[in-house]
C-alpha cells in the first residue's frame, strides 16, 4: 500500500525535476547570444587608427567581430547608394555623409563629426628635388605632382581647392597623377614616381620614408571633418551603435590622437 501512494509522488518530483533541467536549457541557450559581424566602410586615411581600435572593442565585445572597407569616401557613399551591405560609415568629408542622409540612408539623429585633419604636402626624403612649400610646384618643369582623384576623394578635392587658392592650379595641372585615395598618393611617393603629393597629415605621420614640406593654410581649402554614421538598414542596429557609440570614448579618441587627428 506505501509504495502505490509514494509512485504519484515520485513521478510528480520527476517530472518537476526534467521541466527545471528543460528551463535551464532554455535559458542558457537564450543567454549565449550568436556572434555578430560588422561593415564599416571608412575612409582610406582612417586605417592605422581603426586597426588599432578594433583590437581593443574586440576584445571588449568578443561578440562582436569588426570587418573595415577602406577607400575613398566618395567610392564608399555610392556603394552604399547602391545597396552595399554596411552598418556603419566614417568619412573624410561632410557632402558624402550628408547625400546619405538626403536621400535616406542614414538618420539625421544617428550621425556626428567625430574628428579633423589637417593637409600637408609631401616629398621622399631621399629626393634630389627640393620643394618647401606649395608654390615651388610651379617651378617643378615636367615633374609630377600626386593627389587623390578631386571628384571622388575629398583629399584630393581639398587639395585641388588649396591649388586653386594660390592660382596655380591651371599651371600645373599637365603634371598631376589622379590617384584612387590618399594611401595610393603616399605610396607614389613613397617609391619616388612622383615629385611631391598632397595627403593628410596623418598619411605622412604613418610614413617613415616621406617628409613634410609644408602645411595647407586651413583657410585656403574647406574644412577636413570625418563624420560618422549609422546605416538606417542594418541588419545589426544596436551592435553598430555600440561600435558608433566606442568609436566616441576616451580611448578611442586618444588612439585617433596618436595617428595625428584632430580631436575636439
Amino acid at each position: 500500500m506505501m509504495k502505490k501512494h509514494f509512485q504519484p509522488i515520485i513521478l510528480l518530483i520527476t517530472i518537476l525535476i526534467l521541466a527545471s533541467c528543460s528551463n535551464k536549457q532554455g535559458q542558457s541557450a537564450a543567454s549565449k547570444q550568436e556572434p555578430i559581424s560588422l561593415t564599416i566602410s571608412a575612409a582610406a586615411s582612417m586605417q592605422d587608427a581603426l586597426e588599432s581600435i578594433k583590437e581593443k572593442f574586440e576584445k571588449e565585445h568578443p561578440d562582436i567581430t569588426l570587418t573595415f572597407n577602406f577607400g575613398s569616401s566618395g567610392a564608399l557613399q555610392q556603394q552604399i547608394s547602391q545597396g552595399a551591405p554596411v552598418d556603419l560609415f566614417l568619412s573624410a568629408a561632410e557632402d558624402k555623409m550628408a547625400l546619405l542622409i538626403k536621400d535616406g540612408f542614414i538618420r539625421d539623429s544617428d550621425h556626428m563629426n567625430l574628428v579633423k585633419n589637417n593637409l600637408v604636402l609631401i616629398t621622399n626624403k631621399q629626393a634630389d628635388t627640393t620643394i618647401d612649400n606649395f608654390a615651388d610646384l610651379e617651378t617643378l618643369d615636367t615633374e609630377k605632382i600626386a593627389i587623390g582623384i578631386p571628384e571622388s576623394v575629398p583629399a584630393g578635392n581639398y587639395a585641388k581647392e588649396t591649388l586653386q587658392s594660390l592660382h596655380i592650379w591651371e599651371k600645373i595641372q599637365e603634371n598631376i597623377v589622379p590617384a584612387k585615395d590618399v594611401r595610393q598618393v603616399l605610396s607614389y611617393v613613397e617609391t619616388n614616381n612622383v615629385a611631391a603629393g598632397i595627403v593628410y597629415g596623418t598619411d605622412a605621420k604613418a610614413s617613415a620614408t616621406v617628409q613634410v614640406a609644408a602645411i595647407a593654410d586651413e583657410a585656403s581649402h574647406s574644412p577636413i571633418v570625418y563624420p560618422l554614421g549609422i546605416i538606417k538598414d542594418s541588419k545589426h542596429y544596436q551592435a553598430a551603435k555600440v561600435f558608433y557609440d566606442y568609436l566616441q570614448t576616451p580611448i578611442s579618441l586618444e588612439v585617433f590622437k596618436e595617428n595625428g587627428f584632430i580631436v575636439n
